[in-house]
């Protein structure tokens, strides 16, 4: 072998990288392992013990000293299905930065566009910018953009003379820019949220993927990421007879509207808040509460009420209203009083029986389920006609009380001609966590830059006695009243505050505000418990597959097997070791990658050996038989190994999350197999030679099999032809009928995986979600019979920041669970949701184009490309008939999802592999028989790669039968796909393959004449 001591010296510097990369993580599983021996079962112990030794150094090498941090940055690194933890992907709105750049214009043109552009982005790959132009166009092609465009804040760069294509070209370029700052603010507010290695990477499309590795406060991400951080200072109105009066006026509208009968009457909208005697919630207890919560935080001077209004104060202040719970009580009230049905006002009964305003801003409080529909009520445009211009309402963020079940509504002084206020969140030098002077309780203390400062002196100076708002994301968080001039720029924020809350908004305020909002359009939570679960299931299934594949290779090739086996560990070891100096992240699928390299590992060992058994069947000697085999088997073996590494290379570029983990594995797994099979094995080899060693390549058992095969493949094609086309067609008929068992990532949605503490019946748990969801979600069993997955659509549209949660809510209601027993969750809006139809479309389509266009320029004959093309599709179309029929028939999920296309592109690998290894060996025989005929010639070399390919499928088949077996639920269905396409893979090479490119080279050869 040339060049021995060249590979002796890339083997012995690779062992040595991959020890000194795979060390740190030894290090630190050492100093976890004290740290949990120190604190026993305390996690906060734990954590906290780590926390403190982390700038600690705890691994001396030569050149420096590593502290725990360093070497914890530096381990492998664990996916989130492995050790728990959160994956988002957040889409920047641009449809509010556009609206933003237009100051909120009213143009009828502009809004339809906009709603036109964001129904087309649903199913467009096109960017929102480009549907949004070409939407304006179309409803009016005489409209110009520069008519809404040309602002004070665009002046330099849009005039009135600007085309609709130049503006375009400006909000592009905005678009790009607010983009680029959202991924680096939200970079800044995860460093600062203390996670150990997060990932965060731009997507394009505007879209930013998030991974948070062991994060257990989904809730808390959410609010992190999605926050814009708009920070604003506005003044107030005061709560009196005269905001009162605007608020009764409203009222009076609505009540004439609902005797009128009229289509606006919200009368309907209200029957969803009326009670009966037997409501646990009744609306006597929350007015109850509203009042226990007004008297508690109303001061001591009053008000007295207008004449005009009086009577309805008393009635609203008194508890005549709601001495009397049941229905038709209510609906009376409501029918009087619409308005004040869903927003009672901020007025109470004094001890002496008189009524009074509640001091400050607050004009009045909803049940949080009511405030959209009064947010309806006061958007109109008749009931805007009624209000002051510069007034604007805003609830507050969190009820006042934790047992209240209402927010505050607030009314904001606005300067009636923009929405722009006083003083914003730009004038922020400084935000920190800190506790209350007075009652120690977490606040947001604030420090202001020199301008800011001077803007809060002025602005607290014209406002003493009156209240100031402190609003951050159009919500209220506090609106102290000031007490007097406030100069030297700080503030506080304070609120019902937990401590992590505090310290999250004190980073959110510090990194800055989001230039436009970002909605998380998909999520994947995993527990740490299912996580713990999968790394213990996908070691059992690698170690079981790995014991298999070294069994097998020494049962069939004796002594010579061990040089596969050790070859075969070399290869692990790489792996791994590559994968932490990448810094790549190892997946559950990226392990079951692992498990396939290693029998796919083992192809190329079987390739050379029985390239090796012919040659000393041939009658050569052995160091001639093993130089002459390996020789005749490279061919094959990177021409096999090539195909699957484009397979490879389009998941990575195509895929995301756990498939692009699964196709880093399958990459490097192929490179490292293909210098530890090619050279390491043979290193081994010859140095028992040299050693005058025996080396054996068969057992006795072994040693004849599969040498006197003459199956006629040719002849039988229309019968291989005929099962397929069979098969084929019974899978389209249950295609058209039955459909696919869809997943999250195809149809979009939310899906929960839940564990109970007994079995459950999949109906009794749909039936109590129906009601919660407003609709019967699809419910399966996920594994043992206790654990179910829970999949909706309730609220998929919905791009406010608490719908996850609500939802989520929802779902430990419905069933009486803990949170806790809910073990993963996956949302995926409906955009994405196309997105990722289309990516994996194109993947399938894009892998069958370079496939045929290598195998072409291999084979320099257009009919083997088309052999390998028809062998694919052959086996897609099978795998996809065998998911349609046997969906919700076998006891496991065969969804068809992101991993079953990883899986079906991994079998298009596998089977183009094999396909060529066949092709290989039909070009061979073709050279030296080229006198014979082409069927005889073509059978020959079937029959002469029979031990090859059977050994190989059979070795594959074992070790994902163990993936499948013993890999967890979460990667059954993905491995039930890989276990039949390796069966199918196998047939197909043979069968089909083969058998096109005979019936297609007699075609173009009678063509040809």
């Amino acid at each position: 072998m040339q060049s021995k001591g060249a590979i002796k010296f890339f083997a012995i510097v690779l062992t040595l990288v991959c020890i000194y990369q795979l060390s740190f993580t030894v290090v630190t599983k050492n100093v976890e392992s004290t740290a949990k021996e120190a604190t026993g079962n305390d996690t906060k112990a734990y954590q906290a013990y780590l926390d403190s030794i982390s700038g600690t150094g705890v691994y001396n090498l030569l050149v420096k000293n590593y502290t725990y941090q360093e070497c914890k940055e530096r381990e492998l690194n664990l996916g989130l299905d492995l050790k728990g933890g959160m994956n988002v992907t957040l889409e920047v709105s641009v449809v509010d930065l556009i609206r933003s750049m237009a100051n909120n214009s009213t143009d009828p043109t502009f809004t339809q566009a906009l709603d036109k552009a964001s129904q087309l982005q649903r199913n467009s790959q096109e960017d929102y910018v480009t549907l949004f132009g070409r939407a304006f166009s179309d409803i009016d092609p005489n409209a110009r953009l520069a008519a809404i465009f040309a602002t004070i804040e665009l002046q330099d760069r849009v005039n009135f003379n600007s085309t609709n294509e130049e503006v375009i070209a400006v909000i592009r370029d905005e678009a790009n820019a607010a983009i680029d700052r959202t991924f680096n603010i939200l970079r800044t507010r995860i460093d600062k949220f203390g996670v150990t290695q997060p990932n965060i990477q731009q997507l394009g499309s505007g879209r930013i993927l998030v991974e948070l590795p062991g994060v257990k406060e989904p809730e808390r991400v959410r609010k992190l990421l999605q926050g814009t951080a708009r920070l604003e200072f506005w003044e107030t109105w005061n709560n009196d007879d005269e905001m009162f009066g605007y608020l009764n006026s409203v009222n009076e509208l609505l009540r004439a509207e609902t005797k009128a009968g009229s289509k606006d009457s919200l009368l309907d909208a209200l029957s969803d808040s009326t009670v009966t005697a037997s409501d646990e919630s009744s609306e006597a207890d929350l007015l109850a509460q509203i009042q226990d919560a007004s008297q508690e935080q109303t001061e001591e001077e009053v008000k007295d009420s207008s004449e005009s209004a009086s009577s309805l104060i008393d009635q609203i202040a008194g508890d005549s209203a709601v001495k009397d719970t049941a229905s038709q009580t209510f609906e009376q009230f409501a029918e009087e009083n619409p308005l004040f049905a869903l927003l009672s006002p901020a007025i109470f009964q004094n001890a002496q029986g008189q009524s009074e305003y509640r001091q400050g801003p607050v004009v009045g409080y909803s049940l949080i389920k009511d405030t959209l529909k009064v947010n309806a009520i006061l958007a109109r445009r008749e009931v805007k006609a009624l209000l002051p211009r510069n007034v604007k309402f805003l609830w507050g963020v969190k009820p006042p009380t934790p047992e209240s079940k209402a927010l505050e509504l607030i009314a904001i002084m606005t300067n009636g001609r923009d929405n722009t206020p006083p003083l914003d969140g730009g004038a922020i030098a400084d935000a920190r966590q800190d506790f209350g002077q007075f009652n120690g309780k977490p606040e947001i203390t604030m420090r202001m830059n020199p301008e800011g400062a001077n803007t809060w002196k002025r602005l607290t100076a014209e406002n003493v006695g009156k209240s100031v708002a402190i609003v951050l994301d159009e919500s209220v968080y506090s609106f102290p009243t000031v007490q007097g001039e406030i100069a030297g720029g700080n503030s506080n924020i304070t609120g019902n505050f937990e401590i992590n809350e505090a310290k999250d908004l004190a980073n959110i305020l510090k990194a800055g505000k989001l230039p436009a909002p970002a909605r998380i359009v998909e999520e994947a939570v995993v527990g740490p418990s299912l996580g713990k679960e999968a790394i213990n299931s996908g070691l059992i299934s690698f170690v079981i597959a790995l014991i298999l594949v070294l069994i097998f290779m020494v049962f069939y090739y004796n002594n010579a097997g061990l040089a596969a086996d050790l070859a075969l560990f070399a290869n692990v070891f790489f792996i791994f070791g590559v994968l932490a100096s990448l810094g790549a992240v190892l997946t559950l699928p990226g392990i079951a990658g692992i498990v396939l390299t290693l029998g796919m590992a083992v192809d190329a060992n079987i390739l050379i050996y029985e390239r090796i058994r012919e040659e000393l069947r041939a009658g050569k000697g052995l160091r001639l038989a093993v130089s002459d085999g390996y020789k005749a088997a490279y061919s094959s073996i990177i021409d096999a190994n090539v195909t699957t590494l484009l397979t490879g290379v389009v998941l990575y570029i195509f895929g995301s999350g756990p498939i692009q983990g699964f196709a880093t594995t399958l990459i490097i797994g192929i490179l490292t197999s293909l210098f530890s099979a090619i050279f390491l094995s043979r290193l081994y080899l010859e140095w028992r030679l040299e050693k005058n060693k025996n080396v054996a390549f068969a057992s006795r058992l072994t040693e004849n099999l599969f040498t006197n095969i003459n199956i006629d493949w040719i002849s039988k094609r229309k019968i291989y032809y005929a099962i397929s086309g069979t098969i084929i067609a019974i899978g389209i008929a249950s295609i058209i009928v039955r459909g696919f068992s869809l997943g999250v990532d195809f149809k979009g949605g939310r899906s929960y995986v839940v564990r109970f503490d007994q079995p459950v019946s999949t109906t009794d748990v749909r039936n109590q979600l129906t009601d919660e969801f407003e609709a019967a979600p699809e419910v399966k069993t996920f594994g043992t019979s206790n654990q179910v997955k829970v999949t909706t659509s309730y609220l998929i549209d919905d791009n406010s920041e608490d719908a996850d949660q609500r939802v989520e809510s929802l779902l430990v209601s419905g069933l009486d669970i803990n949170a806790d027993q809910i073990m993963s969750s996956q949302k995926v809006g409906p955009t994405i949701a196309d997105d990722i139809k289309v990516s994996a479309t194109w993947s399938v389509l894009f892998s069958m184009c370079v496939i045929f266009i290598y195998i072409l320029i291999r084979f320099r004959k257009w009919t083997y490309g088309l052999g390998a093309l028809v062998a694919l599709a052959h086996d897609t179309l099978i795998i996809l008939s065998l998911f349609s029929i046997f969906w919700g028939i076998l006891p496991f999920s065969l969804e068809i999802d992101q991993a079953f296309i990883a899986a079906i592109l991994t079998v298009m690998g596998y089977s183009v592999n094999d396909t060529v290894v066949v092709f290989d060996r039909v070009r061979e025989f073709l050279g030296i028989h080229h006198k014979s005929e082409m069927k005889k010639v073509i059978n020959n070399a079937l029959n002469a790669t029979l031990s090859r390919t059977v050994n190989t499928s059979l070795t594959i088949f074992f070790v994902l039968l163990a993936i499948f077996v013993f890999g967890g639920e979460v990667i059954r269905g993905f491995s039930f796909a890989l276990l039949m396409g390796i069966i199918v893979g196998t047939y197909s090479s043979l069968c089909i393959a083969t058998p096109v490119v005979v019936d297609f080279t007699k075609r173009d050869d009678q063509e040809s004449k």
